[in-house]
């Protein structure tokens, strides 16, 4: 609805206007009727008006200074005169003003009506041209993101010159990095209900985008909403970003990540400094969050993995949890993370990752044990590994785990049920090579075989058969990374005569053939 405001000294005119005009039909509203031209600026200074209907002769403010003091404070409003005076003068001033309409009294009400439905038409088209021009002005940083995308990911800047010098992208000052910025996740100590988390995805892209176009227009594009990329001049480069950062930060302190490529000097070569930028906010895994990463910083040549030290290394953490020995566990962590930390690949240490945990479960399995059981997580939970930032967080993580695994092991062998079943593993492997029957092991124990089998199954949660047989593989694991020996001495060794049987426990129990396992541990 458009506001109109009524501005007339003889009362009745004034009535009749607001009462005998259908404005509700004409999609407008009587925002204000008043007596005098005073009263009109009052009601201008506090609410918008669209729509001006004002007598021209009135005491102490004529209706063309109420006009032209309206225009000064709405540029855009619409003015339609109605006067007792047919004198050439006020008309001429009245079309000085851009009136719509000069409607001599006495009036018609269809004549001014006639005037209203003119402005209104006017102001209809006005409000299209506007909306056409916002939505214009609203696509312009859209579709400018989208062709610095494609300008960072092709390299192509020969298909796009005209595009480019219509965004400036053709006025930089070489050479020019490419910076890549993202909002770094919370420690995982952290994670809850914190206020920085509750707030919107969106708000990092609007601050990055009111601190870049306050500093002189900045070119940039949105990755994601936790992550830009922006075309950085390497003149008063730590002064830009020291003043995005502040400007981004302000009142929400939030860490900020950015990788930056080297510095390239064409359009055509920022395809190289994009990839080299990603690299470098990636190495926030090595050199932590919060910092600006240059590309140069991360910049390593490739590395082989030493995987029979990486063995030894696991091994060792697997006998100091087993032993509740924590400051070995923490030492072992800190050097199995160590031997990686040099290659500066995230993939890498997602794959060490993967590799602590898949070994903790085997090491655990061939002891009776269930790693999620002991951890009281579900197998989905091991997913948050692949969500943390950096090497520190991972490792915390695991160190924090494996304490609670030992603790819980430690807490197991000093019950008495579990200083029995230890006593029973430990009679086991000393005659694993023989063919053992519970028999055997009841002398031993002095226990009837019928008793001692209740005991075992009651106090592991295994029949003796599942306890000799996880005995049994867990040695035959360790015999197999032993490259001199045969697999039909492994089953020897370990109390199997029919090769082909060990076999098929091997497989049932691991998922794969001894040789297989060899071949993969190798």
């Amino acid at each position: 609805m458009y506001k109109v405001l009524l501005v007339d000294d003889e009362e009745l005119d004034l009535e009749g206007m607001r009462r005998f005009v259908p404005w509700s039909e004409l999609g407008m509203e009587v925002a204000g009727s008043v007596n005098n031209a005073l009263s009109a600026c009052e009601i201008i200074e506090k609410q918008p008006i669209d729509i001006l209907v004002s007598d021209v002769n009135m005491p102490y403010m004529s209706g063309l200074e109420l006009a032209r003091a309206a225009q000064e404070r709405l540029p855009d409003i619409r003015i339609i005169f109605v006067s007792g005076y047919q004198e050439f003068s006020y008309v001429q001033q009245a079309l000085s003003l851009k009136a719509y309409n000069y409607v001599l009294k006495p009036m018609e009400d269809d004549e001014l009506v006639a005037s209203l439905l003119k402005v209104k038409r006017d102001l209809d088209e006005a409000g299209k041209q506007r909306e056409v021009e916002e939505a214009y002005r609203q696509m312009i940083p859209i579709a400018k993101s989208d062709l610095l995308i494609r300008l960072f990911e092709s390299g192509d800047s020969e298909s796009w010159s005209r595009l480019l010098a219509s965004y400036q992208l053709d006025q930089l000052e070489w050479p020019v990095r490419v910076a890549v910025m993202e909002v770094d996740k919370l420690p995982w100590e952290n994670r809850g209900n914190h206020p920085i988390e509750q707030a919107s995805p969106h708000m990092f892209l609007q601050r990055a985008h009111e601190a870049a176009t306050s500093y002189g227009g900045i070119h940039y594009c949105k990755l994601n909403s936790q992550r830009i990329a922006l075309l950085l001049e390497e003149g008063g480069l730590e002064l830009c970003i020291g003043k995005l950062y502040q400007s981004i930060q302000h009142q929400w302190p939030i860490s900020i990540t950015t990788g930056l490529g080297e510095p390239v000097y064409a359009l055509a070569q920022l395809q190289t400094s994009y990839q080299q930028a990603l690299k470098a906010v990636e190495g926030k895994m090595f050199l932590g969050k919060g910092t600006v990463i240059k590309y140069e910083e991360v910049r390593c040549e490739p590395e082989m993995l030493d995987s029979r030290m990486l063995d030894i290394r696991m091994a060792a953490l697997l006998k100091a949890m087993t032993e509740y020995d924590l400051v070995g566990i923490y030492d072992e962590l800190e050097n199995l993370f160590q031997s990686v930390a040099n290659f500066r690949s995230k993939l890498t240490v997602h794959n060490l990752s993967n590799y602590i945990v898949w070994k903790l479960e085997q090491h655990l399995s061939g002891m009776g044990e269930d790693l999620f059981g002991l951890l009281d997580i579900e197998m989905q939970h091991l997913d948050i590994l692949l969500e943390f930032e950096t090497i520190k967080d991972i490792r915390s993580w695991l160190v924090l785990r494996v304490y609670e695994i030992s603790e819980r092991l430690h807490g197991k062998s000093n019950t008495k049920n579990g200083r029995f079943i230890q006593s029973v593993k430990k009679a086991i492997k000393e005659r694993m090579s023989e063919n053992i029957t519970l028999k055997d092991l009841a002398e031993h124990f002095s226990f009837s075989p019928s008793y001692l089998g209740v005991l075992i199954k009651e106090k592991s949660g295994h029949t003796f058969n599942e306890l000799l047989v996880q005995i049994r593989m867990e040695r035959a694991c360790e015999l197999l990374k032993q490259p001199g020996m045969k697999i039909y001495e492994v089953a020897d060794q370990v109390g199997y005569r029919y090769l082909p049987y060990f076999s098929r426990q091997f497989k049932d129990k691991f998922g794969m053939t001894p040789l297989e396992y060899r071949k993969r541990e190798q």
